[in-house]
């Protein structure tokens, strides 16, 4: 099998790696609200993403998952920036 010319956005596969993806009604609006968020705070505290998240209503989850995946995302990023 030929390797896809498609990958995943850092944000996207954090989201897939920590569990934050459920219905996917929400999972839209929450990755564009986070990829903006993480250009202007790029090693933002659990509460800092709680806060940038309160436009976005998720009724399957309970957040957890999704703030671990976006600091998962900002740690890679930053990793990223810096070598």
């Amino acid at each position: 099998m030929a390797p896809s010319a498609y990958s995943l956005h850092p944000l996207q596969q954090a989201f897939h790696e920590s569990h934050a993806l459920q219905c996917g009604f929400c999972t839209p609006g929450i990755l564009m609200t986070m990829e903006a968020f993480l250009r202007d705070d790029p090693d933002p505290t659990p509460e800092r993403i709680r806060s940038a998240l309160a436009g976005n209503l998720c009724r399957c989850t309970g957040y957890q998952n999704i703030i671990t995946a976006v600091r998962l995302a900002a740690d890679r990023q930053k990793g990223a920036t810096s070598s």
